[in-house]
């Protein structure tokens, strides 16, 4: 039996208060940068790095503004729009990884076109340190002890103890697990010959699969009909992923 007693605050001195939650992400964000700025630097991704300083910045503003804009709309509208000054307090948590992903995929739209640069490659650079960064939040959401599973009484089981005292599914480290093998997969992939958009495409529908599934041990948000809300935008994203996947293939002779 495991008993998470995580303190959520890194730490705090006078007005200033680190979250563990926050300080994960932004090294998530850090590694995407590295990751991209290294391929620029070595000639494997065809951008200055002038522009993708500028191109990135805006789309983490883009991530979290979607990712923000997700979890008051569709996972907890009834606390946000009572507590409306908490909407901006995104360093506590509450970032929905699909209205992230949204806003990483419009951002990068607008400034592949902007700088001419492939859509589907810029897509596939970001993609891989994509899937660690979101091992990295989901190991914030274990500090904040939030989203936890359903109860459970298995060997691995966790207490949350902010929570209360049921044992329940460990669901941030199914999470944390799963996203460190995407991530290892799109690594070696990447170093192979592939058209561009098939990383990205590879992670819609692992990332999809995995997550459908995983829904099952979580303590259901929001339910659509006999599926909670994560799980028909996990059911989408297959079918958007295999759509990718065969598009770009079928069209590999072609750039862009």
């Amino acid at each position: 039996m495991l008993v998470n007693t995580l303190n959520p605050v890194l730490f705090s001195f006078g007005f200033v208060t680190i979250y563990w939650y926050g300080l994960l992400y932004a090294l998530g964000v850090f590694a995407a940068y590295y990751y991209g700025a290294h391929l620029i630097k070595h000639g494997r991704f065809s951008m200055t790095l002038k522009d993708f300083d500028n191109a990135y910045f805006w789309i983490v503003v883009s991530m979290v503004v979607g990712a923000r804009l997700f979890e008051v709309l569709f996972y907890q509208p009834s606390y946000y729009f009572a507590h409306p000054l908490d909407i901006l307090a995104v360093w506590k948590g509450g970032l929905s990884f699909h209205g992230g992903f949204i806003g990483c995929i419009l951002a990068v739209w607008y400034f592949s076109h902007k700088h001419h640069v492939s859509f589907w490659q810029f897509t596939d650079v970001l993609i891989v340190p994509g899937a660690l960064a979101q091992a990295f939040g989901r190991l914030g959401n274990l500090f904040n002890q939030e989203l936890v599973g359903r109860a459970f009484n298995g060997a691995w089981a966790m207490i949350y103890t902010a929570v209360d005292e049921v044992p329940r599914h460990p669901v941030q480290l199914y999470e944390i697990f799963y996203n460190l093998v995407i991530f290892a997969v799109l690594l070696f992939l990447s170093k192979k010959k592939l058209p561009h958009g098939t990383l990205f495409a590879l992670f819609f529908i692992m990332y999809g699969a995995c997550r459908f599934v995983v829904e099952y041990f979580k303590e259901p948000e929001v339910m659509w009909g006999f599926l909670t809300i994560g799980q028909w935008l996990s059911v989408a994203m297959v079918g958007v992923g295999i759509g990718i996947f065969w598009f770009r293939r079928k069209h590999a002779h072609r750039v862009g």
